[in-house]
């Protein structure tokens, strides 16, 4: 079917809607043998609170963005390569329900669907896609993956020094490597990890310590901890946060 539309005018129409949508803040999307599979608006876990987000799959990446006005316009594009994503089931837990984890070394979140055959056609489809990207170029599936970043609700006091209370003038950060909300003392060395950003980013204490040691698995308790508890139903980013703090 993909190899069907590639080509087609009704395909072509279609990515130029969506690029129509997204207007000259939003990248080129139309490319040779580049098929828009689907597309649909799912709630997307944001760093303070699920947030519904408009997402269009593509045979080769998944882009998503800021509904503004339905079907017309869409802000704040983000593009994701789908060769680095990898997908995982996420238990119904209240009223987030029908979810699973897009996961890639730059960021990692958690979407819902409103119903659940529509999350089954989503990671089906997503599966689909992944698998052929990878045949086609011969390369191994990612096996790295951003940390999962706790929610703010989470963490009253910093999880690090067990200390500090968040307050309006004790803020909450997180550690780009383990996804833990820790005050700015427990958080104030940064390193450079390359698949988040070309800069160096902030992390706490431990795993800064973990990380100039030469440590193969540098935040091996941080991990385990949000595996158990948040890897299923708590992953969260804030870069289309309106008050983006870190």
């Amino acid at each position: 079917m993909v190899d069907r539309l590639a080509n087609s005018e009704a395909n072509s129409k279609r990515i130029g809607m969506v690029e129509s949508c997204f207007g000259a803040a939003g990248q080129p999307l139309a490319i040779p043998g580049r098929v828009l599979i689907g597309e649909g608006v799912l709630t997307k876990l944001c760093r303070k609170k699920p947030k519904a987000r408009q997402f269009f799959l593509f045979n080769d990446i998944l882009v998503y963005g800021n509904i503004v006005i339905q079907k017309k316009k869409y802000n704040k594009q983000h593009i994701i390569p789908l060769e680095s994503v990898t997908i995982d089931t996420v238990p119904d837990e209240g009223d987030l329900r029908n979810g699973w984890l897009i996961k890639t070394p730059t960021k990692s979140f958690a979407v819902y669907a409103a119903t659940a055959t529509e999350k089954c056609e989503w990671m089906n489809h997503i599966g689909k896609c992944v698998k052929d990207l990878l045949q086609k170029s011969g390369k191994s599936p990612t096996g790295e993956h951003a940390a999962v970043w706790v929610p703010d609700s989470e963490a009253s006091v910093c999880m690090r020094c067990l200390k500090v209370k968040f307050t309006a003038v004790n803020r909450r950060h997180h550690c780009r490597k383990c996804g833990y909300v820790v005050c700015n003392p427990c958080s104030e060395k940064k390193y450079l990890l390359p698949s988040q950003s070309s800069k160096p980013v902030r992390v706490c204490e431990f795993c800064y310590a973990q990380l100039t040691s030469g440590s193969l698995a540098p935040c091996s308790d941080s991990n385990n901890w949000s595996e158990s508890r948040y890897n299923n139903n708590h992953l969260s980013d804030d870069e289309d946060e309106d008050d983006s703090s870190d």
